[in-house]
């Protein structure tokens, strides 16, 4: 890992209820995604490993509640599990300690919203936009480094359908997304995405997942993070 970043906080609009444990909500679905940051993903090497995921819900809210850990490889156990509620727009809070989601959890959190591919169910070819928030600490492993305390951003893609990509077994289709994220606060970073996505219509989830962040103001000669995912497990295959 050539650079790091520390604990990085979004506000998300909520209403007064407090989410429900994960824990006692109806357990929805297992994945597993390969990773790679700063790299391909793959099996093994250094900056990859597997994020496995769980979903629960519905909450009272309309959101669901999304626990990840993230297995690195050539490490002996994962990183502490990280849960946040995910809307169906791609906000994202993670509002019980240790209030963090990984680099990792950052692409992928949002894309697991329950509204957030809606438009493709009826057009591949669909342009569409979500502006959302994310509170989380993001934990080491990025362009820049922010102090332990959280902050709020906020975030704003343009997403394309571009049809299906040829070829493709199981069929997927792919969406293109660009978006900034935007610090209120603190010193006023901010993000440029650019994803590339192949989605999965019949699974309705993100297969692979190119995530390519630049940061700005420019700190250090490393400002780009990659994060690069593919999905290898999930159960079950259809909700």
């Amino acid at each position: 890992m050539k650079s790091f970043v520390t604990l990085l906080a979004v506000l998300v609009g909520l209403s007064g209820q407090a989410a429900a444990p994960a824990s006692s909500l109806p357990h929805i679905r297992h994945l597993v995604y390969q990773f790679g940051y700063n790299t391909k993903a793959a099996k093994q090497g250094q900056g990859t490993g597997t994020t496995t995921i769980d979903i629960y819900g519905p909450t009272a809210d309309g959101g669901l509640m999304i626990s990840g850990s993230d297995f690195w490889w050539n490490t002996a156990r994962a990183r502490a599990t990280n849960t946040c509620e995910v809307y169906p727009n791609g906000s994202v809070d993670c509002a019980d300690r240790p209030y963090a989601i990984s680099p990792i959890q950052l692409t992928i959190f949002p894309l697991l919203a329950r509204g957030y591919f809606k438009n493709m169910a009826t057009n591949s070819s669909a342009t569409w936009s979500h502006a959302f928030t994310v509170n989380a600490a993001i934990l080491p492993g990025g362009a820049n480094t922010f102090a332990n305390t959280p902050y709020t951003w906020k975030c704003a893609f343009t997403l394309h359908g571009k049809g299906a990509i040829a070829g493709s077994k199981p069929e997927t289709d792919l969406v293109q997304a660009n978006g900034t994220l935007t610090q209120e606060g603190g010193r006023y970073f901010s993000m440029k995405s650019k994803i590339r996505i192949a989605y999965d219509p019949v699974a309705k989830l993100p297969a692979i997942v190119s995530d390519v962040r630049t940061h700005y103001p420019q700190t250090n000669v490393y400002n780009n993070d990659l994060i690069d995912l593919q999905l290898i497990a999930v159960s079950p295959p259809t909700i």
